[in-house]
């Protein structure tokens, strides 16, 4: 992940897409905190919105955020932040949640530590029929429905913004992919096809087209969920 996050054509249409939205929703110069920040190259990213925080269960991720130069970074469970209540205006969580045993009580301490107003910008994967070896080797819990993420975040106390499925026009190739994953036998690896460079190009393109398409409306399938939400104002301030 290290070594591909910053040219590899899913994490660079995942992290585009991520400040594409932020662009349209979260307040300029804020204060940011990445749950599940992995690596550490979205949030690099994300520091042109305002002063980024990363979290994360695993310490090698921890540290090769640091090889990166990043030092706001704590090693913590989603489902329990240390961290004061009402802290951060915008939360993202890009590829996290599916990871969490308990994921209503990680959506519960991200409600808590925004400030009213703020805006938390997730992604999961979609459709439980698509589990298979990659999912097992990737420790994945689930994968979601749009009528499930709808209810958790609603559940937390959110104000859903947006809620689109995401990676649409090439989702007949990941329906491909993972019925051959299903047949092959062997222990269940998680990999990245290797593409020669005009393909991934082309991949990008296709990806930005996508997220242009995001921009008007939201999408009606593909293999991963976005979700933008909000934690209510306190009324009467």
């Amino acid at each position: 992940m290290y070594e591909l996050e910053d040219r590899y054509w899913w994490f660079v249409a995942r992290r585009e897409l991520a400040l594409q939205m932020l662009s349209q929703y979260a307040p300029s110069d804020g204060k940011i905190l990445d749950v599940g920040c992995g690596t550490g190259k979205g949030q690099d990213s994300f520091a042109q919105f305002g002063t980024v925080f990363g979290a994360d269960f695993s310490q090698d991720a921890l540290d090769f955020s640091h090889e990166r130069g990043l030092t706001r970074l704590m090693r913590a469970d989603a489902e329990c932040l240390p961290i004061k209540s009402e802290q951060f205006d915008v939360v993202v969580s890009l590829d996290t949640i599916e990871h969490v045993p308990k994921d209503d009580c990680a959506l519960a301490e991200i409600f808590r530590v925004l400030k009213p107003g703020g805006v938390f910008l997730m992604n999961v994967p979609a459709y439980q029929w698509l589990w298979g070896p990659h999912d097992v080797a990737l420790m994945h819990q689930r994968r979601y429905h749009r009528t499930q993420v709808r209810k958790l975040l609603k559940s937390a106390g959110f104000e859903l913004e947006r809620l689109s499925y995401h990676i649409f026009l090439l989702f007949p190739l990941v329906m491909l992919s993972r019925l051959i994953g299903r047949i092959k036998s062997g222990p269940a690896e998680a990999k990245l096809p290797k593409v020669p460079g005009f393909v991934s190009t082309l991949l990008g393109y296709i990806q930005r087209f996508e997220a242009w398409l995001m921009s008007k409306f939201d999408l009606p399938w593909g293999s991963s969920l976005v979700a933008v939400a909000r934690k209510p104002e306190i009324k009467g301030k």
